[in-house]
């Protein structure tokens, strides 16, 4: 049964833009359907998806760390409103944190943090297909990157079919309710 959603995303998208809105209300109506946010606890997608979790009367988990030496990581945003916080020692503890948490995931555009995430969430659903967690990708631009995945490496047949694409909240949320009734 999916409770927890774990969302990921560009940490540098901002109020007002279209990535921050479509986290803001995917998140919101995933939490007015009784499910809880779990995500990064930094800025951009991370905090969109916290309010919009809060906006739709549901919580918000933030998953951080607080590295020493990395110049170009984002960290815990003051601004995310996260009703509990899960600190990890690394980049690496909080990533297996995040997709451990999630028994659905999320994908919105985002960078080399998110294709990381995407990567590590890809590889465990083929590893674990027919009892995988489902995969569901936001944006029609998936598609493009999807095909030229599969044009350019050397996926099994199963890598296809462990994921969804869609372009709104609704979509995201009848993705979501439809792999839960899923038989695998």
């Amino acid at each position: 049964m999916i409770k927890n959603v774990s969302i990921f995303g560009f940490s540098e998208a901002n109020r007002g833009e279209p990535l921050y809105q479509d986290a803001f209300k995917t998140a919101e109506l995933l939490a007015s359907n009784g499910y809880v946010i779990v995500n990064g606890g930094g800025p951009g997608v991370m905090r969109a998806s916290s309010e919009g979790a809060k906006e739709g009367g549901g919580k918000a988990i933030g998953v951080t760390y607080y590295p020493q030496d990395a110049t170009h990581f984002e960290g815990k945003d003051a601004a995310n409103p996260i009703d509990e916080e899960i600190t990890c020692a690394n980049y690496l503890e909080r990533t297996l944190t995040l997709i451990k948490m999630g028994d659905a995931f999320i994908f919105f555009n985002g960078a080399t943090g998110t294709i990381s995430e995407f990567g590590m969430a890809w590889g465990l659903a083929r590893i674990y297909f027919g009892r995988h967690k489902p995969l569901i990708f936001y944006g029609d631009f998936w598609y493009d990157i999807i095909e030229s995945i599969a044009e350019n490496m050397l996926l099994r047949e199963e890598e296809l079919r462990v994921y969804t694409i869609v372009n709104s909240p609704r979509a995201a949320l009848e993705a979501i309710k439809n792999a839960d009734k899923s038989p695998y």
